[in-house]
């Protein structure tokens, strides 16, 4: 399985810190936000990731380098214009091969097993399958209903199936799997949503499974969210050394 790092956002939000410095570059616990995300895929196995880059991204390209210093293979892809989240990851189609891929965004900081994520999309035959999460404000995130028996999500903010079942209220946590099928009808070279085809998918009668997130999670959107992070760091809610002890995972791709 391949895997993509979404890091080419402007980081609006946490303005003025970056002005001068992209968001997957600052610090958490003293250790760039995107390099904790590229150590949790390192720990799971996997050794080659695509990072979509705009804002500041030479800054990016010149922090991370090739890879190799986190034992890794860095594949970057320049946006002159943001293409979001569908337009971003169509783009790289071709380095998928035809095979599932693992997409992070790059302000989110979790604790996750992606190697049982990996599993339960596989065992599942998923077209995709999203990690949710049970969130008081889901609606205020984006309301993903979930069918309680069979984990198939049925709508998205409001859009999808009509089926009239129990569900469970989840947010999207920012981390998926999709089969590259589902980027057939995403335009290139267009700013999108990767949300519209999973819709589509749903609409279809397609499986797009939702998995529950137990762990540690934030979305580092904001000055606000951002201290907390820090202070959760400090804490040991979240430690990067769990990440620094893999050397021995057997590759995933």
């Amino acid at each position: 399985m391949k895997a993509m790092i979404l890091a080419a956002g402007l980081g609006t939000r946490l303005r003025p810190l970056t002005y001068t410095i992209p968001k997957p570059l600052l610090p958490v616990g003293g250790v760039p936000l995107i390099v904790w995300n590229l150590l949790l895929l390192r720990r799971h196995g996997f050794r080659q990731v695509v990072i979509n880059l705009h804002h500041l991204g030479p800054m990016i390209e010149q922090a991370l380098g090739t890879g190799s210093k986190f034992g890794m293979r860095i594949i970057y892809s320049h946006e002159p214009v943001i293409l979001g989240t569908g337009g971003g990851i169509k783009q790289v189609e071709s380095h998928f091969s035809g095979e599932p891929v693992l997409i992070l965004n790059g302000d989110t900081l979790v604790e996750l097993d992606l190697e049982a994520l990996c599993d339960f999309h596989r065992t599942s035959h998923a077209a995709a399958t999203l990690v949710l999460r049970e969130d008081s404000d889901a609606v205020s995130w984006g309301l993903v209903e979930v069918e309680e028996k069979e984990r198939k999500i049925l709508r998205i903010t409001g859009k999808g199936r009509a089926d009239s079942v129990p569900t469970m209220s989840r947010m999207f946590a920012g981390i998926h799997i999709l089969h590259p099928r589902l980027l057939r009808q995403v335009p290139k070279g267009v700013a999108s949503s990767i949300i519209d085809p999973y819709v589509k998918a749903i609409e279809r009668g397609e499986p797009v499974l939702g998995y529950d997130l137990q762990g540690y999670w934030s979305d580092i959107g904001t000055a606000e969210r951002y201290a907390q992070a820090e202070r959760d760091v400090r804490a040991g809610l979240i430690r990067l050394e769990a990440r620094q002890s893999a050397a021995s995972r057997v590759p995933l791709c």
